[in-house]
Formats: C-alpha cells, sequence, structure tokens
C-alpha cells in the first residue's frame, strides 16, 4: 500500500524485535469497524468527525509505543512511511487533475473492456496509483449515462490492484521484491499466466455486468454513447511532471530527496495547468483530503498488527505454497501489502535457513522455491483489491467517484457484494491451478 521509497525503514519495521500485546490491535480493528459502519450508522456526524476519529485512534498507539514499549523510533519510521505514500498519492491525484482525457462518445460494452484491459497494462508502466488516477475521471466520463457501482468496483479490481502484478513499478511489494534482490523481469516471466487469467476473467465477468446494463439504457442514450466523436488530450505538459514522479520513485538518497522531487512537481502541475482543465475534471483537494486523514489513523494503528505479524511468522506453518498464498493475502487484505510481503518472504525463506538480507540466498530461494516467491507475489498483490483500504489506489478512486456524484458501495458492501462473490471464485481457481498438488503451471 504504501510507496516503497522508505526501504530502511521498511526493513527496520519488518526486522525491529518488537512484540506488542495482542490487544493493541483493537484500535485498527475499531477503525476498520468505524470505516465499514459509520456512514450507516451516523452519516453526517462521520463525515464531521471522521479526522478525529482517525487521529485519536491512532494516538493511542503511538502512546503505547512512545511510553509503554520505549519504542518510539517505531513510529517514526512509521511517520516516514506514510509521508512518503502521501507524497506519492499525493502528487499523482494533482498531476493528474492536470490531464483531461475527452473521451469519444462512445461506451459500449466492449469498449469498456478495452479500457480496462489498457488499463491493466498501464499500471505495470506507472504503477497502480498512476494508472488510477490517470484513468478514473474518463472512465467515469465515458459511462456517465448509466454509471453504476459494478464500473468502480471494477475498475479498483483491475487497474488499482491486479493489473499491477507484472513489474516491480506495478505494485510496491513487488519493488520491495527487486530491492531484496529478485531481477526485474522476474515477476513477468512467472506471473504472467495467473495475471492473464485473472486480467481477462476479471473482463468476461465485467462484460456479463455492463452488456445488460447497457441493453437497459433507453435508445437515447445509446444513441448518445456511440455518437461521433474522437478522443482528446489536454494538459500533455503534466506527462511531463508524472514522469519526474515516477522517477522520484527510484531515488533514496539522500533521505528526502524522493518526496521533495513528488511535491515539487505536484506544486508545479498545479500552478501551470490551466483553469478550465481543472474545472472540466471537478478538481477538489476533497479527496485527498479524506484519504490523508483516513490512512493517518491506518497507518499508526496497523503497526501492532504488523509488529505481531512479524514476531509470530514462523508460528503460521507456511509449510505449503498453498498457505502462503492464502495467509500472505489475507493479511494484505487488510494491513499494509509492502510489510506483510516482506513478513512472509523472511518467514518463507527462513524455514528453508535462508537470510532475506542475502543476495546469494535470494537466488538460492528463487533457484529452489520459485513458487512460493509467486505465492507471496500474487497473494499481496491480488488480494489488495479486497477492500478499500487493501491499497492505496482504492480509496482515492472512491473519493473520487463520489466527488463525481457516482454511488459506490459501502466498506461493508464493497467486501460482502462484490469482492467475496467475485474475486474469492477467482483467487481459488489461481490457488489450484498454481499451487495444489494438481497445479498446471
Amino acid at each position: 500500500m504504501p510507496d516503497p521509497l522508505p526501504i530502511l525503514p521498511l526493513l527496520a519495521a519488518v526486522a525491529g524485535a518488537v512484540n506488542p500485546h495482542p490487544v493493541m490491535i483493537l484500535p485498527f480493528a475499531a477503525l476498520l469497524l468505524c470505516i465499514a459502519l459509520m456512514p450507516f450508522i451516523h452519516k453526517h456526524w462521520w463525515e464531521h468527525h471522521y479526522p478525529k476519529v482517525a487521529l485519536g485512534l491512532g494516538l493511542i498507539t503511538v502512546i503505547y509505543y512512545v511510553a509503554v514499549l520505549r519504542h518510539g523510533e517505531r513510529m517514526l519510521l512509521v511517520a516516514h512511511e506514510y509521508v512518503s505514500f502521501i507524497a506519492l498519492i499525493g502528487s499523482l491525484f494533482v498531476v493528474s487533475g492536470g490531464i483531461h482525457i475527452r473521451v469519444k462518445g462512445e461506451a459500449k460494452p466492449w469498449v469498456n473492456c478495452l479500457f480496462l484491459f489498457i488499463g491493466a497494462v498501464l499500471a505495470n508502466l506507472v504503477g497502480t496509483t498512476g494508472a488510477s488516477m490517470l484513468l478514473i475521471r474518463p472512465w467515469i466520463r465515458m459511462n456517465k449515462y448509466r454509471v453504476t457501482s459494478f464500473h468502480i468496483v471494477f475498475f479498483i479490481f483491475i487497474v488499482s490492484n491486479v493489473g499491477g502484478c507484472l513489474t516491480p513499478i506495478g505494485d510496491p511489494p513487488l519493488f520491495l521484491g527487486y530491492l531484496k534482490g529478485v531481477p526485474f523481469w522476474w515477476v513477468l516471466e512467472h506471473c504472467w499466466e495467473a495475471w492473464l487469467l485473472a486480467v481477462l476473467g476479471m473482463i468476461a465477468v465485467f462484460y456479463a455486468f455492463d452488456r445488460p446494463n447497457f441493453l437497459r439504457a433507453s435508445a437515447a442514450v445509446r444513441e448518445r454513447e456511440t455518437a461521433s466523436g474522437s478522443w482528446k488530450f489536454d494538459g500533455t505538459r503534466n506527462l511531463l511532471f508524472l514522469g519526474v514522479i515516477l522517477g522520484a520513485v527510484f531515488v533514496r538518497h539522500p533521505a528526502g530527496l524522493s518526496e521533495a522531487l513528488m511535491i515539487g512537481a505536484a506544486v508545479a502541475a498545479y500552478f501551470t495547468t490551466p483553469k478550465p482543465i481543472h474545472e472540466a475534471n471537478d478538481f477538489t483537494f476533497a479527496p485527498i483530503k479524506e484519504v490523508a486523514w483516513l490512512f493517518l489513523g491506518i497507518f499508526a494503528t496497523m503497526v501492532p498488527a504488523l509488529d505481531y505479524l512479524g514476531s509470530h511468522a514462523g508460528q503460521l506453518g507456511l509449510d505449503t505454497e498453498m498457505k502462503v498464498f492464502w495467509l500472505t493475502g489475507a493479511l494484505s487484505a487488510t494491513l499494509d501489502n509492502a510489510p506483510t510481503y516482506l513478513a512472509f518472504l523472511a518467514a518463507a525463506m527462513g524455514r528453508h535457513e535462508l537470510s532475506l538480507n542475502s543476495a546469494a540466498d535470494m537466488q538460492a530461494f528463487m533457484a529452489a522455491h520459485d513458487h512460493e516467491l509467486i505465492a507471496i507475489s500474487l497473494g499481496a498483490v491480488f488480494f489488495g483489491a479486497m477492500t478499500y483500504i487493501g491499497n492505496g489506489p482504492n480509496f482515492m478512486v472512491k473519493a473520487i467517484a463520489e466527488q463525481a456524484k457516482v454511488k459506490t458501495p459501502t466498506f461493508s458492501g464493497y467486501l460482502f457484494k462484490f469482492a467475496v462473490p467475485i474475486l474469492l471464485p477467482f483467487f481459488v481457481v489461481v490457488s489450484l491451478l498454481f499451487f495444489s498438488r494438481w497445479r498446471i503451471f
């Protein structure tokens, strides 16, 4: 979920000997419950007070680590991770808000499917966050006469998550693996079958939803959507700033330079973008404000859960690739998928008496246990789509859609109406084809 810039802090967080009391996981659970239930229980109150709730629950964890565990440096590392995360998410949000894609007046189901496939490929070139921020607005516009919740959900499934499984640029966990010695093209070579199966399968299911939706639309709407026109890109100068942000992902020294480059690119993009482009995109800072406050609380409160996992990963019984896939995925769906990836990779290598911090051991692990690394990689990336907080772009896409007056599922609605019935069957198929005794890949 967070940007892979603070590599040393992430490694310190995973390797650090911090063993919090399990009860300290409760603030994280409480925040998740608030995000899921408060819009139902008292929507007006939640809209005005969610920053206080997120900050208050986060402070409980901060005080515990500083005053009880005497491990304040752990929270400083998390603060660094949060700043890096917001720098990436926020800068991409601002820069993409200055790029207006005028779509052709045509949103037939096959066009939507092609758009989603292009988005899945693009996610590996500019990251799932970059692809999501660049494409979500034109996606809404090209379906504006009949856009529904499932349009937003499948965009999150495919473009914001599963699509970015082929390169280390695609998703932060894979970038961490690259920095630990996994060759750049290793994921593409070993995970493309699962990527293709998941992406094409989800697009097929989307088509099954979208085709009846298109046919139910009035003749006037269908004619309007198939009217003549052409695609046009305004604000293309911001592609230069987008390139600066993506390049900054790979800048690790000196500390703070990468974040400074991202913020600088965002500021320059904002003030050089013509006002009509911002107006055409209905650009405001409201979505990034919501994400910033909620993830401030999430980053703080999830620390005990991550540290407890890191301290007890060896007790999880990771003796089969199937278990590795599902356990990595289950925790990536609700926790930070980057350190979860590292924690399970360290545990899997440790089971074979190999060290995560040894390049030679990493090569030996890939040579003898490649399917375990595939399981960890797919679990971390794919399961990010299970919840709104499973991956950074998810909540951002939801916020932008709501700003555009598109109805989106609630936290629980997303999980139980879409993620569980649609995603879990795909994950079962992937686990059987790739990690069971009957596997064919």
